[in-house]
């Protein structure tokens, strides 16, 4: 009678390994095809929002503390899994909680999005996404030279899309403190931006007129968010005027 095989701990411990890498990736490209296949795109407008404006404050103002979290928790998911539609959502959370609430709840949610969004990516490809080529080259230098005042300017201005700034760090050595701390910091100005429209939405629904979500590249708005990009840009012109010195 022969014995069945032995189970081989090396076997078994690369392809743990190799469904921790590749489950969490699966996920995320199911949810993000689930998402339109299910035509839930439909929802990401300003349309349902004004169709159902009544019905969303009312479950806020019974729900309270709850509703904000549960709003911040459904952003998170959104950028987790990359799906558009993050102006018009930050939109809806001034909306329906106020600047400062509803800002609050969006800085959050984003932030612990992103957040998962990059700890999911560093640890399924880790080096496999090092790619020396084009933007990426150039996004490594500003990361190797000061990650935190290089991702705070991404943060700040647009230069990117959300979701490649969410990405690309992962793949560049950038730290899990720092990412959290200038994703946190970097998305607070534009976030109240779009919270502050959201918080007059009704006005304008009112009025027959729809926000303007372009408002963050305006003179008046984009102006004081490169001002805040170059102060953090002044340790890494700092370290640069210092090496010149030298």
């Amino acid at each position: 009678m022969t014995e069945p095989d032995e189970p081989q701990p090396g076997k078994s411990t690369a392809g743990t390994i190799l469904l921790r890498r590749i489950l969490p990736i699966a996920v995320l490209i199911t949810g993000f095809a689930a998402f339109f296949a299910l035509e839930l795109n439909q929802f990401v407008s300003l349309e349902p929002l004004k169709q159902n404006r009544e019905t969303l404050r009312m479950l806020v103002s019974e729900n309270g503390t709850i509703a904000a979290l549960a709003f911040a928790l459904i952003y998170a998911v959104v950028v987790a899994f990359s799906l558009p539609g993050g102006a018009i959502m930050t939109i809806t959370g001034g909306f329906l909680f106020g600047t400062i609430v509803g800002g609050l709840a969006v800085v959050f949610g984003a932030t612990v999005g992103a957040t998962a969004l990059f700890l999911i990516a560093r640890t399924a490809l880790g080096d496999m996404l090092r790619i020396e080529v084009g933007f990426m080259s150039k996004m490594e230098a500003g990361f190797r030279d000061n990650a935190l005042s290089y991702l705070l300017v991404l943060r700040l201005i647009p230069l990117f899309p959300f979701w490649l700034v969410n990405l690309v760090p992962a793949f560049l050595g950038v730290s899990t403190t720092t990412y959290v701390i200038g994703t946190f910091v970097g998305i607070i100005p534009g976030t109240f931006v779009y919270a502050s429209v959201g918080n007059g939405l009704g006005a304008l629904i009112d009025a027959g007129q729809d926000p303007d979500l372009g408002i963050i590249f305006r003179p008046e708005i984009l102006g004081p968010l490169v001002g805040l990009a170059v102060l953090a840009l002044l340790p890494l012109i700092y370290k640069k005027v210092q090496a010149r010195k030298t």
